[in-house]
């Protein structure tokens, strides 16, 4: 959430970068917002006067009583009774003001650090890397949803059978390589220093605030009624909400934390070829990486974590392209976003496999995470996460790139995890 101060003090630049990502109506939203402070503020101060002379006048009908002016107190005593009134009615419309004020940030998104590019949409995304060789597959060669058929590793019918469209089945050599690609991503992150962190995978409402997934993804997540939890749609959600209402000293900088969680998103409105076979789930599996810093270093922090992400698809040998993502597509909460994109040979075409961002204040704010200076006083920190790396769509551009007429080779990498070097 976009602090008050801030869009007060400048206004236009965050019109401008609200304009940048495409946000509707970007200047009449910022003015409604501007005036509901302007309210909220002069009905506090109104509040706090009114608050003031009726102490003062609790304290005169006292003085009245003693000297005997039992009548003035009494007209005194009129006139705190009216205050009181008032002040009730200035408390109402005060707590108003507020939930109002507070409805309308949440509808206001991140503004765009000034090196995101100008774009309406992922067309307009500038590739900024390409790296490795695209392979060239034999002919006869299948998309992985063919693959995992003709050898019996994954199973979207029988998923859909227990649970519905979406929630496939691992199976065999197709379960270890899934707990293999965990495991491996898991191990990369703890030597590069990360923490592990194995959170909970279903939210409360503040914490889906918190990070601010609600209200712009409420109804693109599973929701149970009954205890009114969410379930996740990534680990950056529980794992940066650990430090909602944390004060972290300064030599608890910079935080790093790791977690492999499914992950549930109901994608509601997709279909399409491009949404095919591991393309697309309602369930599936991630490691995420989630940073917390100091302001001054987290656009260093987020180069460093392009560049751990970037170590993971290298080393599984598979071709990927980064892209920084233009205003129209960059997401709600995020500042400055990279993908990475690994090509599908079968496919013949490129999917995203990770995220990597920065949100700088936006999430801090709501959580009120917060660090202090040397001069004591509170500031906000800045908060990061990235994909390191979602499952399917790795596992997918695996058994397609790697097909050949023996079977599906395993990257070297991971071998000592699968026990197996071939699927066939």
């Amino acid at each position: 959430m976009l602090q008050l101060a801030y869009i007060r003090e400048n206004k236009d630049q965050v019109v401008a970068g609200l304009t940048k990502r495409r946000f509707a109506n970007a200047e009449d939203v910022i003015n409604q917002v501007i005036e509901l402070d302007d309210l909220r503020k002069s009905t506090q101060q109104k509040h706090d006067q009114v608050l003031s002379e009726s102490n003062a006048l609790s304290k005169e009908i006292g003085a009245l009583m003693k000297a005997g002016k039992k009548d003035e107190a009494e007209q005194v005593k009129q006139k705190t009774a009216d205050l009181k009134v008032e002040g009730k009615t200035l408390a109402e419309n005060l707590a108003q003001y507020e939930k109002d004020l507070k409805a309308v940030l949440y509808t206001v998104p991140n503004v765009p650090n000034e090196h995101v590019p100008e774009g309406n949409g992922e067309n307009d995304n500038i590739t900024i890397e390409e790296h490795g060789t695209i392979p060239t597959l034999a002919e006869g060669s299948l998309p992985h949803w063919e693959l995992i058929k003709q050898y019996d590793i994954i199973d979207f019918e029988l998923g859909n059978k227990i649970t519905g469209a979406g929630f496939p089945v691992y199976k065999g050599k197709g379960a270890r390589l899934q707990r293999a690609l965990v495991n491996y991503f898991l191990d990369q992150a703890v030597k590069a220093g990360y923490q592990e962190i194995q959170p909970p995978i279903l939210i409360n409402e503040d914490s889906g605030y918190g990070t601010g997934q609600l209200p712009d993804k409420d109804g693109q997540m599973y929701f149970v009624r009954e205890e009114n939890f969410y379930m996740i749609p990534t680990a950056e959600v529980p794992i940066t909400n650990m430090y909602r209402d944390v004060i972290v000293s300064a030599d608890e900088l910079p935080i790093k934390n790791v977690g492999f969680t499914p992950c549930f998103r109901r994608e509601a409105g997709s279909w399409g070829a491009h949404v095919r076979g591991l393309n697309r789930l309602h369930q599936f599996d991630k490691v995420e990486i989630v940073e917390i810093h100091h302001p001054d270093n987290s656009y260093a922090a987020l180069e460093r974590m392009c560049g751990h992400v970037k170590s993971l698809l290298e080393s599984l040998n598979l071709p990927y392209r980064v892209l920084n993502l233009c205003g129209g597509d960059l997401g709600f909460t995020s500042a400055q976003t990279f993908d990475m994109e690994v090509y599908s040979a079968a496919q013949e075409k490129w999917l995203e496999v990770s995220s990597v961002s920065n949100f700088e204040t936006y999430q801090a704010n709501r959580l009120r995470l917060r660090s202090k200076g040397e001069d004591n006083k509170t500031f906000l920190l800045h908060t990061l996460n990235g994909s390191a790396l979602a499952l399917p769509r790795i596992l997918a551009a695996i058994l397609e790139n790697n097909q050949t007429p023996e079977g599906i080779k395993i990257p070297e990498v991971l071998i000592p995890y699968t026990g197996f070097d071939i699927i066939n």
